[in-house]
């Protein structure tokens, strides 16, 4: 039999069969025989990629305090999972700049728990690339932000340490899945913080917590060296207290990753710069299907309708707009989440079949967590694989791939719409924050985890950019406004939040 190296171990007889059959196959003992010696042979060739070595990214700057979880007096909001230091260059447009991460961003050195049990103790080796680019500006990294388990809630109270409160009532939950993300930045324990979206999850804690969060176009931003759930709606963006701050973070973010291989190719605009002009330069779409859902409170939508008709009143051109096709948008991302996260877990979180940059070190440390630590699986996380599976296997994937093919044509009606106008516009959230709860059941943790979705999800997976704005209160809690543009032209997106921020005052805030 060939030689096979030591770390390498060829399939038994029984597991060659059991193999198979996960692929519908009956062997006979001919061929068990025949590919034990094929496989062992193929195997051996695996000898000269054990002594091949892989060389990592450089680290510039080196001298990292790793840090500390700071006790609720220090963290009354629990945003942090590790208060840490790591100084970036001495000069640059983020220079003084303390920033957060939220905690599945690798930062060497440093913890990453990814707000979950399963990867308590888990140090990176090397940076995101987002890091690189955040020291390269000038940011001091100063947190690891708190965030939902593996990030599969909307509501701010999943993180394995405990809800993420509200910054402007710690009576309600902050939103997530960037929970500390938020809680961090409004409360100024950070300057600017990156968080993370793939159903909204920039936008809802700003809306929530009276912050600003901005989703960039899909691809814009690299996310090599973030743990993700899926590569076609995986998504980074900066959360900040004003727009003129996300635009300056955007500016230092984007562009071209080769280690990425959501990318192709990436134009990028002088963020800052775009934010010249008023509101008479805007013209606005106001969506109206993104109003009155099932899940919508009527103070939310009036807050936002009224933040609009002052930001006419100042000068901006404000029209109804119909796409009926914004409504079929939750079940679309829905069918592409569920088993785009299936197949990422199965993927040992990384995944498969594209070029770019794997992270080993990762990919090994999921591994072994999803097979000894799946019972400390989020419920979210437990009800998306099991569904994800059922699909896959009874159903062939053919839901999934519809709905891919359906996001498609959702993005040409986004599309179309936005021919006419500079920025759609719409609640971020159909409701305010979630009051603070212990006593949640099961189905309760779940609905309040996902029932926040129907606005922003869709922009996940057609990939618009999308920034959320506060636009007022409404029973003394926050509304964010929703503004969304056309792809990569993220410059006129932060343009209408600017111009709305600086000449609308709103209610309460």
């Amino acid at each position: 039999m060939s030689k096979v190296p030591p770390n390498i171990q060829p399939p038994t007889p029984e597991e060659i069969r059991e193999l198979a059959a996960e692929h519908y196959m009956d062997l006979t003992d001919e061929e068990v025989q025949d590919f034990e010696e094929l496989i062992a042979a193929t195997l051996a060739g695996y000898e000269r990629l054990d002594e091949l070595s892989v060389t990592d990214p450089a680290l510039e700057y080196t001298n990292r305090d790793p840090g500390y979880k700071p006790d609720i007096e220090e963290d009354p909001l629990n945003a942090f999972v590790r208060k840490c230091e790591v100084k970036g260059a001495e000069s640059g447009p983020l220079a003084e700049y303390d920033v957060g991460l939220k905690d599945n961003i690798s930062l060497a050195g440093v913890e990453m728990t990814c707000g979950s049990k399963l990867f308590e103790g888990y140090v990176p080796e090397t940076d995101a690339t987002v890091v690189t680019r955040l020291l390269d500006a000038g940011a001091t990294i100063t947190g690891k932000l708190n965030m939902e388990d593996m990030a599969f809630s909307g509501s701010g109270e999943l993180s394995a340490t405990g809800p993420v409160r509200n910054p402007h009532d710690p009576d309600y939950i902050a939103g997530g899945s960037s929970s500390g993300s938020i809680a961090a930045v409004v409360n100024e324990d950070v300057d600017v913080a990156m968080g993370g979206d793939q159903g909204g999850s920039v936008r809802i804690p700003a809306a929530w917590s009276g912050g600003v969060g901005h989703k960039p176009t899909h691809s814009l931003v690299p996310y090599t060296g973030i743990a993700g759930l899926g590569r076609s709606f995986d998504h980074t963006g900066p959360m900040t207290r004003s727009v003129s701050d996300c635009a300056r973070v955007l500016e230092v973010i984007a562009g071209k990753d080769p280690g990425d291989p959501r990318q192709g190719n990436v134009p990028t605009d002088n963020y800052t710069d775009a934010l010249d002009g008023s509101a008479a330069d805007i013209t606005v779409g106001v969506v109206e299907e993104g109003f009155g859902h099932d899940q919508s409170e009527p103070g939310v939508d009036s807050t936002v309708r009224n933040a609009l008709a002052s930001f006419e009143a100042a000068g901006a051109d404000v029209q109804e707009v119909s796409i009926p096709m914004h409504l079929d948008g939750l079940p679309i991302w829905n069918a592409i989440a569920t088993e785009g996260t299936m197949a990422t877990v199965e993927a040992e979180g990384v995944g498969y079949n594209a070029n770019g940059h794997y992270d080993t070190q990762f990919m090994e440390a999921f591994a072994r967590a999803r097979r000894s630590r799946a019972d400390d699986y989020l419920t979210t996380v437990k009800l998306t694989l099991i569904t994800g599976q059922y699909l896959s296997d009874t159903y062939n994937s053919h839901y999934y791939a519809k709905a891919q093919n359906l996001s498609q044509e959702l993005a040409s009606r986004y599309d179309s719409a936005l021919a006419d106008v500079d920025v759609l516009a719409m609640p971020t959230t159909p409701q305010t924050a979630h009051e603070y709860r212990s006593d949640l059941s099961r189905m309760e943790v779940v609905d309040r985890a996902l029932n926040m979705l129907p606005n922003t999800a869709p922009f996940d997976v057609t990939g618009h950019p999308a920034l959320s704005v506060p636009a007022g209160t409404s029973n003394g809690l926050p509304v964010g406004l929703m503004f969304v543009g056309d792809q990569f032209d993220d410059a006129t997106v932060l343009q209408a939040g600017h111009a709305f921020e600086q000449s609308v005052e709103p209610n309460g805030l």
